[in-house]
């Protein structure tokens, strides 16, 4: 999604180790978005500096396209879109036209540049509910410039784990003895979980930057009770076990630190001079537009 500026909130220190921080919700025209990270004191978690809850919201036939994110660009980040309900469609600048639809992970990496549109062609036509959080992962030093490109992963062929009461769909990274087709920069977990009431589990000890994100539902982590909307961010060594109180739908996260990072507008970069060689070469055209959207573009003012 693009990325509006979102009103500064101040993050809550719960517990020594654990953070936990709230969703601040913004009407993008038509649909909210909870923008979570970044945010004032935890910008990051290993590499993911960007995290939106998009929705719930149930879209009538014949929405307007205003709607609709227009073209824009990124560089320096990896866009990770993930859907519980709905669609949206993809167009991007190396020429991909893809469907995005739930329980798919669909991996579009910037690099040096890219440029993409995003639609609800779907819900214009039949209506319907769109659900779904959408990450930047910041790119390594080494890997910011790489080429563009995009990955779908369908539902198939990422790895899911049924245990009395809890599933476990791990969509990018190495976690639970399980390990994704989907190809990262940097050796962090994505978790999607769906828990039954009781369901008891923690996130993985390996890596020392963690978070777990409610996206519907409740769960109980040391002995107090947290809803959807909420991020619970913990520090290396810190207990991460947590129990569903209710039927939850829940992201976990998580890698090492890949340093500071500049964000503004839609470019992350470890340099404030790439972003401003960015938003110049936007404003000037010389940023290739989706090829099979190339009609109108959001401008940077």
């Amino acid at each position: 999604m693009d990325c509006p500026c979102l009103p500064e909130t101040r993050d809550v220190p719960y517990d020594e180790g654990m953070d936990l921080i709230d969703q601040r919700r913004r009407d993008l025209g038509g649909f909210e978005v909870g923008r979570v990270l970044p945010f004032t004191r935890r910008h990051m978690v290993g590499p993911f500096i960007f995290f939106d809850h998009i929705g719930p919201v149930t879209f009538p036939p014949g929405i307007s396209k205003s709607v609709d994110v227009r073209p824009h660009p990124h560089i320096g980040l990896a866009t990770v879109t993930y859907l519980f309900a709905g669609e949206i469609m993809h167009r991007d600048s190396v020429g991909v036209q893809q469907a995005i639809q739930p329980s798919e992970v669909n991996w579009m990496i910037a690099g040096r540049g890219i440029t993409h549109s995003e639609r609800f062609e779907k819900a214009r036509a039949v209506g319907g509910q769109l659900h779904g959080i959408q990450a930047w992962v910041a790119l390594p030093k080494e890997a910011e410039e790489v080429e563009p490109s995009f990955g779908h992963f369908g539902s198939e062929v990422l790895p899911l784990q049924s245990e009395t009461g809890a599933r476990t769909r791990l969509l990018a990274g190495s976690a639970f003895g399980l390990t994704s087709a989907v190809k990262t920069h940097s050796p962090l977990f994505y978790v999607h979980w769906d828990l039954d009431p009781g369901a008891r589990r923690a996130l993985p000890d390996d890596r020392s930057e963690r978070a777990l994100y409610i996206a519907a539902g409740e769960i109980d982590a040391r002995g107090q009770r947290f809803g959807a909307g909420k991020m619970l961010v913990f520090d290396a060594g810190e207990d991460t076990t947590f129990t569903a109180t209710q039927p939850a739908t829940l992201m976990a996260l998580g890698c090492e630190p890949v340093g500071e990072r500049f964000i503004e507008w839609n470019f992350v970069s470890s340099s404030k001079a790439r972003i401003e060689q960015a938003k110049a070469d936007w404003r000037a055209g010389r940023m290739k537009l989706p090829d099979f959207d190339n009609q109108e573009f959001i401008p940077l003012t």
